[in-house]
């Protein structure tokens, strides 16, 4: 790539492989169906599929073919039954990550909304998803806002989920995502101290060259999206006004979150 030129690279961050009909959580998942006719329609404009430390590698050596990164966060356990799948008839790979502290239980941070979406994966299905090809990252211990968090706690819950997580797999975890998103310089500094090699937030925004690799934005599909929809998102991105505005915020409402955390709740 000629140097001052930008590449730009869409990354997807899905979640549940499921149906939620309704409710506030419900862009959380992606009907198994409807997932396939996605990624479907990116490999057949011609698009490469695969997890975020791949994509890494492969701009880091230079191959700019059209491609795109592919992430779930949380580790549903629907992920085995119908992503893995669905990302087979692809011929897609990806990332998954998951909250350590939680597998086998519901995803406790949704709150009432939970049973919606069922349990999370259990070790030896983790293992599974692995052993399918599916690249494993961190997504902390017990998924809390990390911006917000005491700096002893914040560590642990930066550094035990990625041992932990290669003590059971017996595999590297270069890979962080924060959860809910959150993440500042501190935040940044302790993933990387952890020893990963890259981390994804939100974003809502396509990931250019020349962007941190310790906040690396993604695109949200959901389950309004269709195949062609999807197709125009990665094109495009979301606009650049939205994610701008959030960016501009996030001072104050992290200080309204680190309130909420003082007087024993998150706000996310």
């Amino acid at each position: 790539m000629p140097a001052g030129v930008q590449h730009v690279t869409p990354v997807l961050m899905y979640h549940s492989v499921s149906s939620v009909p309704q409710g506030p959580m419900r862009h959380l998942a992606v009907p198994p169906r409807l997932l396939g006719e996605q990624l479907q329609a990116l490999a057949g404009a011609g698009y490469r599929l695969v997890g975020l430390t791949e994509l890494l590698d492969l701009l880091a050596a230079g191959d700019t073919r059209p491609t795109v990164g592919v992430t779930f966060d949380d580790g549903y356990a629907d992920f085995l039954t119908a992503g893995v799948p669905a990302l087979d008839a692809a011929g897609a790979r990806a990332t998954l990550y998951a909250s350590v502290g939680h597998l086998g239980m519901p995803a406790e941070w949704l709150g009432r909304w939970a049973p919606d979406f069922g349990r999370l994966l259990t070790w030896d299905e983790l293992a599974d998803v692995s052993a399918a090809g599916v690249e494993i990252g961190s997504h902390s211990t017990y998924h809390h806002p990390l911006d917000v968090l005491p700096p002893a706690q914040l560590r642990a819950e930066i550094r035990d989920s990625r041992d932990e997580l290669q003590q059971r797999l017996q595999l590297p975890v270069p890979s962080f995502a924060y959860p809910h998103g959150y993440h500042g310089r501190r935040v940044r500094a302790l993933v990387a101290d952890a020893g990963h090699d890259n981390a994804t937030e939100v974003g809502r925004r396509l990931y250019r060259s020349g962007d941190d690799v310790y906040a690396i934005p993604r695109l949200q599909p959901t389950c309004d999206h269709s195949g062609a929809d999807l197709l125009a998102l990665v094109r495009s991105g979301e606009g650049r006004l939205v994610p701008a505005v959030k960016r501009v915020l996030q001072p104050g409402w992290r200080l309204a979150r680190k309130a909420a955390r003082a007087a024993g709740r998150d706000l996310t």
